[in-house]
């Protein structure tokens, strides 16, 4: 399912999200790496849905399991690059990174502002503002980087 990379990928993410290194990753520890993340006063009710996606405890095979079932619905590469090359009719490969705001504010499930600027912190516009949207399917179907493989 995984390669073995991703797999160290997802144990180094299993490790940071269990807080009190007890092997299990419980509502305590969703709270702290919320915090860690910067979100103080997440939700006892979000918490406890994001605990209800696991069939029990989550240790790190039940982790692991979870994102697989998470990304098996992942569009194909070829899919999610065809959604953007609408927008770059001259095959460029990078996207306007206020045009693309604009696009995804204001069509279908329109995000809101917080969310775009969410989405361009994980995935920053180059120095001319532009979204390599290549590199960002590439990262979306194989959870990293190709440059860093």
């Amino acid at each position: 399912m995984f390669e073995q990379s991703q797999i160290q990928e997802f144990k180094e993410a299993f490790t940071i999200m269990d807080q009190n290194r007890d092997g299990l990753i419980n509502k305590s520890d969703l709270r702290d790496t919320f915090a860690a993340l910067g979100r103080i006063n997440v939700d006892n009710d979000e918490l406890d849905e994001m605990l209800k996606e696991s069939s029990g405890p989550i240790n790190f095979t039940v982790f692991l399991t979870m994102f697989g079932e998470k990304l098996k619905g992942t569009d194909p590469e070829d899919t999610i690059l065809n959604a953007f090359k609408v927008f770059d009719p001259k095959g460029t490969g990078v996207l306007n990174g206020e045009e693309m705001k604009y696009h995804l504010m204001s069509q279908a499930d329109k995000f809101t502002e917080t969310e775009v600027n969410q989405m361009f912190a994980n995935f920053p516009l180059d120095v001319a503002g532009n979204l390599d949207y290549k590199s960002l399917c590439y990262i979306i179907t194989h959870g990293e980087d190709k440059e860093k493989e």
